[in-house]
This record gives structure tokens, sequence and C-alpha cells, in this order.
């Protein structure tokens, strides 16, 4: 098993979870600068937006989590500030950045859907990287797994996932790939394949949910609405069904100066 605690200056200790999370910001925010840089806004933005958006992500993010494992924290309230033991609903965290950024957006009058082009492959990076610190954390898993199974991951996999006597699906790994797979789909659309503003931002609502839709079901921590419904299933299926009507809406949207452009006589 691996020491969460990665390093401990007297009586501070420094948890993995929170070194994997920054080093996750850092690069996030660097990309988003690069790529606000090539889309002709001011990289200045991306920092300032991150200074917002990411205590904003936190906090929205812990929040989350606790109001649906409420019974978990009730007796024990300082656990809930706790962060760096685990706990961060992504979900969460997406909708207290969103709502950071738009409000940055609105005040400094930025074009919303090509900023959000601009950041999303930064998103989808830092939560591939985020769920290295579910793996150190032994959390966001899934149902047992045979020997045989597990036998095909590298050792330090293997012996992470032997909990309590038993091996688990590495769940974390699955969407961890599966969202450096989006990222790698966002980098080309965004320099290669980018028809309209907002293209990036609603194929990473539609890609990643799709992952997470069916990753989820295999988790054994999921957060609950009622005894049968996965909450994050049913805000993925919502952000698959918005995202495709937002792709619909805006491709046919940038199409119709062009169409109209070739029926009027020259």
């Amino acid at each position: 098993m691996i020491d969460p605690i990665a390093l401990t200056l007297g009586p501070i200790k420094i948890h993995w979870y929170g070194v994997i999370m920054g080093l996750a910001f850092f690069l996030g925010t660097y990309l988003a600068r690069y790529n606000a840089k090539r889309a002709g806004i001011d990289p200045d933005h991306v920092l300032n937006m991150v200074v917002l958006i990411i205590p904003a992500a936190i906090i929205c993010a812990r929040l989350y989590y606790v109001i649906f494992e409420w019974e978990q924290y009730k007796d024990n309230l300082f656990d809930v500030i706790a962060v760096w033991k685990g706990g961060l609903a992504i979900h969460g965290g997406l909708i207290g950045g969103f709502l950071a950024g738009v409000w940055y957006v609105r005040k400094h009058n930025l074009p919303l859907r090509k900023l959000g082009d601009v950041l999303m492959p930064s998103v989808i990076l830092g939560q591939a990287l985020g769920r290295w610190g579910n793996f150190i954390n032994q959390e966001a898993h899934g149902g047992p797994a045979t020997e045989e199974f597990m036998s095909h991951f590298p050792a330090f996999i293997r012996e992470q996932m032997y909990i309590g006597g038993q091996y688990y699906h590495p769940t974390f790994l699955y969407e961890s790939l599966w969202n450096l797979v989006v990222f790698a789909i966002l980098m080309v659309m965004l320099y290669r394949l980018k028809r309209f503003d907002g293209q990036v931002l609603f194929s990473y609502m539609i890609l990643y949910s799709l992952g997470r839709f069916f990753i989820e079901g295999m988790r054994t921590d999921s957060l609950m609405l009622g005894q049968t419904l996965r909450v994050a299933q049913l805000v993925s299926l919502s952000l698959i069904v918005v995202g495709v009507v937002l792709m619909l809406v805006y491709a046919r949207a940038s199409r119709q100066p062009s169409d109209h452009s070739e029926q009027t006589p020259k």
C-alpha cells in the first residue's frame, strides 16, 4: 500500500492527493494560457479566471460530496473541510468552476463559447491526472476483481487495489485513460477540426459524460439518490443530451451564413 502522505514537515503533512491536484491545476493552467494565446485571447484572463475557478471548484466539489454523504459527516463536522482525505465530486467542481467562469466572462465581456473551447482540454487533462489522487487514497474503485484479471496490470496498481484481502477493479485507471483519449480528441478538434465556437466545449460534455456514465456503473462508492439511482449517471445523461442539442443548434447556425452567401447572386 502506498503511503498517502508524501512529505512531513514537522506538524505539517503534505498528502499525495494534494500534490497530484496541485500538479493538475498547474499543467491545466499552463495549457489553457497557451491555447488562449493561440486563439487570440489575452492569456492573462486565464490566470485571473483560475484565481476564481479553482477555489470555487474545490468548495463546490466538496459541498456536492458532503451533501450526498451527510450521514457520514453530520457527527464530525471537522471532516467536512478535510479535503486531503479525498471526497471531491467532479460534477460539483464543474458546477462551481462553470459559475465562477461565467461570472468572469460576463464581467469582462469575453466570448463564452470560444473561451470554453480553450479551457476544456485543460479541464479534462486535470481530471485525468486527478484520478491518480483517488488511486493513492484507494477510492473510486470498482467491485471485486479476480487475481487472474488483475495480473494484467502493473504490480503497483495490483498492490494498491488489493484492499482488505480482495482485489478491486481500478476504475480510477479506466476513467483516467478515457479522459486522456478525450483530451487528445479535443486538442485535435481545437487545432484541426473546429468549425464553430462551442464545438470543443460541447464535445467535452458529450465525450466525458459518455465514459463517466459507463465507468460509474462499475464503482462501489457512487453518490446515490435513493437506493438505486447513481447521481453521476443522471448528471452524465443530462450533460450528453444538453451537449448534443447545443452541438446541433450551433453547428446549424454556423452553416447558415455560408449557405446564404452561396444563394446570393454575385
